[in-house]
């Protein structure tokens, strides 16, 4: 029981501690003119007790803002090593636009080899076709569905044209 009234009397002197922090905090904004806090050394804030979060991770810390943060500016280069970092560096993207470019060109010649493959086959085609004329046109009459799904329109006056010049 003895603990538990220490402990109760710990607090307790934790929370008048607070309150008269408050107090103090309160009469220097009255004696200062504006609405500027006086904020005391970092440690101080650092050091005020603050409850548990909500989430209830003791372990999770205050945040700082990024503004707060020192940052280093770390190793500064002598004009020699940058001038040969700088050098090597176009060299690379020199190198690399050449690749770039052979790619490219590589890319260029399959697909016109392909244009010119597709061209070939259908002149082939259209040479190898078996050209029937229909010069009664009641047959078309007669002809089932099918069958005129079949038929196709040509200009023969150049192939006729080719086969007398031979």
């Amino acid at each position: 029981m003895a603990s538990g009234i220490d402990s109760e009397a710990k607090v307790l002197s934790i929370l008048d501690n607070i309150k008269s922090q408050g107090a103090k905090e309160e009469t220097s904004d009255d004696n200062k003119k504006g609405n500027k806090k006086i904020t005391s050394n970092k440690k101080e804030e650092e050091n005020v007790m603050r409850g548990l979060p909500k989430s209830g991770r003791f372990w999770k810390s205050k945040k700082e803002r990024f503004n707060t943060i020192v940052k280093t500016k770390g190793i500064r280069l002598n004009f020699e090593k940058k001038t040969a970092l700088r050098i090597e560096l176009q060299k690379t993207k020199e190198l690399s636009r050449q690749i770039i470019a052979e790619v490219n060109e590589k890319e260029q010649a399959k697909k016109e080899r392909r244009r010119e493959n597709i061209r070939r086959t259908l002149e082939n085609k259209k040479k190898s076709e078996v050209v029937q004329v229909i010069s009664n046109t009641k047959k078309l009459k007669r002809m089932k569905k099918k069958q005129l799904r079949f038929i196709e329109k040509r200009d023969t006056t150049k192939t006729v044209a080719t086969n007398k010049s031979e």
